[in-house]
């Protein structure tokens, strides 16, 4: 593809290398998301910046494409650039995408995370990649064992850092900042801003450009999501009937626990599913196969846990299912992100017992808002069993079909308001 003959796209406006433009002609973008038009200038200049978006829309490329661009216009051995991810799984999705915007270059790039051997890791670092994306605990490792060198870092990207807290990977990331030099640009992207996390952003970010896309708590518009009202023992058999729904083409189904998430896979299995399960207990190989057969629909249905929500990144899901409630407020709009992507519509069904009435109540808190109730019949809970829920009023979305849901009606939450602002806390350099 020669230069001359790549279609103009919407990302000309920012002035790109010209190897990151045919890139990106080669990965079938044509115009910037808005979380990508709002902090690319900045990005590009050079200014710390902080991101608050919710999930799937668009943060790696924001955060790649003016970190390559930088790296192409002064190249030098590296590591140069360092991207830290909470999970395997999201630092194998930057990585990929990164290395697809990256296709025309000769950058190099090495994933650095636990669960696989180290050795290997070692031997590509050993050849000067110029960006490092991995999982605070490994780089850390590596770090103390002086198997990678910070000192030359110019980009630090930390992404999810909601989730990393969750996690409890600050202190980790803490040490990691310790090794880096002082003067560096810092981007740091995030769906939600608990308080931890801002405390951290005041402290890294050096008069940050500040987008803020609408509330990040909130899940975006293309997501239509509601509660549905069932005793605990009934779950699988309306599962069951979710599943066999005509617009249900994919489907991730989120548990509680690892041997849930596995025994689930299995019974779907049996019961004529292309079902596969992905969990912690598995090696890096088994979630590496079970993701690909996701990806290249040799499954239609990924049972998984709160490990996988932030590094799921598979177009075209259909359904997000909660099986079981997520553990916290926050991860609720982080599970169900994984559907209503790249600007498409998603359905996302959340199944509620009484012991969950606490839990969405938190949830609606943060929310600001009731989540829709829904009832599928033969499915209502005993009056025992139901859960003391503040109800929505009763409109016309209640008894309309998915498909007219998904089509642009029926509730769904606002994606708020867009702001884009500059200033705020300064980084100690």
């Amino acid at each position: 593809m020669s230069i001359s003959t790549i279609t103009a796209t919407g990302f000309d406006q920012f002035g790109l290398h010209e190897t990151l433009i045919r890139g990106i002609a080669a990965a079938g973008f044509e115009n910037p998301r808005p979380i990508q038009d709002e902090t690319i200038p900045a990005g590009m200049q050079g200014r710390d910046v902080l991101g608050l978006a919710q999930t799937g829309t668009g943060k790696t490329a924001a955060f790649a494409l003016p970190l390559l661009d930088r790296l192409l216009r002064d190249p030098r051995k590296g590591p140069r650039a360092l991207v830290l991810a909470p999970t395997r799984e999201l630092a194998t999705q930057i990585a990929a995408e990164t290395r697809t915007l990256s296709a025309f270059t000769r950058l190099k790039m090495v994933t650095v995370y636990g669960g696989v051997s180290i050795r290997s890791q070692v031997i590509a670092l050993r050849r000067g990649p110029q960006v490092v994306v991995g999982c605070p605990g490994r780089v850390l490792d590596l770090l103390q064992q002086g198997l990678l060198n910070l000192s030359q870092i110019e980009t630090l990207v930390l992404d999810e850092a909601d989730h990393m807290f969750d996690m409890g990977f600050l202190p980790d990331i803490r040490k990691i900042l310790a090794a880096l030099p002082a003067k560096r640009q810092n981007l740091l992207f995030s769906a939600t801003m608990p308080r931890e996390i801002r405390h951290l952003a005041d402290n890294l970010l050096d008069h940050p450009h500040v987008v803020d896309l609408g509330e990040g708590a909130t899940p975006a518009s293309t997501i239509d999501h509601a509660l549905y009202l069932v005793a605990e023992g009934h779950k699988r058999a309306l599962l069951e009937k979710m599943l066999k729904r005509d617009d249900c083409t994919s489907a991730i189904v989120f548990t509680r626990t690892k041997h849930r998430a596995r025994r689930l896979a299995e019974q779907l299995g049996k019961a004529g599913h292309r079902a596969v399960g992905l969990q912690g207990n598995m090696s890096q190989g088994q979630r590496d196969r079970a993701m690909r057969g996701f990806r290249e629909n040799r499954y239609d249905i990924l049972v998984a846990t709160d490990i996988a929500a932030r590094g799921i990144d598979v177009s075209n899901v259909s359904h997000v299912i909660n099986y079981d409630v997520p553990s916290t407020p926050e991860a609720y709009t982080h599970r169900i992100g994984r559907t209503g992507r790249a600007e498409c519509n998603g359905i996302a069904c959340t199944f509620v017992t009484n012991a969950d009435r606490l839990w969405v109540r938190a949830t609606e808190r943060m929310l600001g808002a009731p989540i829709p109730r829904r009832q599928v019949e033969g499915f209502k809970p005993e009056a025992e069993d139901k859960p003391r829920l503040h109800h929505t009023p009763q409109g016309n979305s209640q008894g309309r079909s998915h498909d007219a849901r998904r089509s642009g009606g029926g509730s769904r939450s606002s994606g708020g308001s867009r702001r884009a602002r500059s200033g705020g806390g300064g980084r100690r350099r």
